[in-house]
């Protein structure tokens, strides 16, 4: 079969897209209005957005402390971008380090609690880098059900070349992840690789209770802090918010969330940094950070220590949003932090839910697999600092009427599994 035939089936035959998981073809669901997808935004103004001349309640974005229209943050970049030009064009191991990249990575060490930092050009090549360069011959990495897609790809692209081997543990499940320990005597090498706060759910590795199966069973400890930065521990990450910094071997994230700009690092022991720097791919073949970003981040870090009410005031929303969210009946699962998810589980149902919040006036994002898992198909809010008590009456309101008329959406409704948008066409 010719290479290439597959991209023209998913773009002609609903069918097929629905062979592959997807609720019906792209095509189709623009055709319908159903579309959540590659909307373009004329303007984002943190806590609102302005598509098409009209203004929404932006509740589909990471941006958790509201700082990318920050002015100290628009300034830095700005000033960058006066100083240093537009890029550095070329990577981190050739002429693309900057003394502010060097200061960023200082500055994430001492705001980490580790002794060293690595700055990526993006969170995603972050967990390539990462996992790569640690994975060696005959290495085991056990990993949470639910942990981030770039911390797969970076196992399975290990997994290609190396002779590793990679289990999962249910998520957030330490009995699960104690018998898949017990099952590998002490010589082989084992890391554990979690999200701080996990990017659907909100919800919050334990990780107390991991740190201490690690020491018990010889292992070491990742955590993928992308959505914790500047939400949980002061703003420092879910290893403060804990109490157990010294006990996390690495901290990875982006600085695409809290910290208002695009790239990510790695945090840990000097000579691990060391080695990551030295033999992650996905550094030492990319062009580095721009200085417009590495000074944005700089800024960021300064806010996020200045202005500690920010971080207590998108943690108080998020709470207020759980609390009326869960009395209306919908199921949020196990959030405790501004991710807050709506699960449905039937696509369709998603879509539509999807649609009448959209048409209201509330942005917000869809999750269908292969994101999630068949049933599972969920509405993924998130909030900021910049969101007053009218965005969120406003919100309210909106899922208020979105229930009742489709009241499928909570989980007190009786619902049947297992149905595509196909069968409502």
């Amino acid at each position: 079969m010719d290479i290439l035939e597959k991209c023209r089936k998913f773009y002609l035959d609903s069918d097929y897209a629905i062979s592959l998981g997807y609720p019906a073809s792209p095509r189709m669901a623009q055709a319908l209005g159903l579309y959540p997808f590659f909307i373009p935004i004329d303007q984002n103004e943190g806590a609102e957005a302005i598509i098409d001349g009209k203004r929404f309640v932006m509740i589909g974005s990471n941006n958790y402390l509201g700082l990318t229209i920050h002015p100290k943050v628009r300034a830095a970049a700005t000033a960058a971008i006066e100083k240093y030009g537009t890029a550095c064009t070329g990577s981190r191991f050739l002429n693309g380090t900057l003394h502010l990249h060097l200061e960023l990575e200082e500055r994430l060490a001492a705001f980490l609690g580790k002794e060293s930092a690595l700055v990526f050009s993006t969170g995603y090549q972050t967990n390539l880098g990462t996992m790569t360069a640690l994975l060696g011959k005959e290495d085991i990495v056990i990993l949470d059900k639910e942990v981030h897609a770039s911390v797969l790809d970076g196992v399975f692209l290990a997994k290609g070349y190396k002779n590793i081997e990679s289990r999962f543990f249910r998520h957030n499940d330490m009995n699960s992840l104690e018998d898949i320990l017990k099952s590998y005597p002490a010589e082989h090498g084992k890391i554990i690789a979690v999200d701080g706060v996990f990017s659907m759910g909100g919800d919050i590795a334990p990780l107390p209770d991991i740190v201490a199966l690690c020491k018990k069973h010889g292992a070491r400890l990742m955590v993928d802090d992308a959505h914790a930065i500047g939400v949980l521990g002061k703003g420092h990450g879910t290893s403060h918010h804990f109490g157990c910094v010294d006990d996390v071997d690495l901290i990875v994230g982006t600085f695409s969330k809290a910290l208002a700009s695009i790239g990510g690092f790695v945090a840990g022991k000097r000579d691990t940094i060391h080695w990551i720097q030295h033999v992650a791919r996905s550094l030492i073949f990319s062009a580095s950070l721009p200085p417009s970003n590495v000074s944005a981040v700089i800024a960021a870090l300064e806010i996020i220590e200045q202005e500690p009410e920010r971080i207590v005031h998108v943690n108080a929303i998020a709470e207020r949003v759980r609390l009326a969210l869960a009395d209306m009946g919908f199921d949020i699962g196990a959030s405790q932090t501004p991710i807050i998810p709506i699960l449905i589980g039937d696509q369709f149902r998603t879509m539509q839910a999807w649609d009448m919040l959209f048409r209201g006036g509330i942005y917000t994002n869809v999750a269908l697999p292969p994101a999630v898992s068949p049933q599972r198909a969920l509405l993924r809010t998130s909030y900021t600092a910049l969101h007053t008590d009218e965005h969120v009456d406003r919100v309210l309101a909106c899922f208020n009427h979105m229930r009742e008329c489709i009241p499928s959406t909570t989980k007190h409704a009786e619902t049947k599994k297992g149905v595509t948008m196909n069968a409502h066409l």
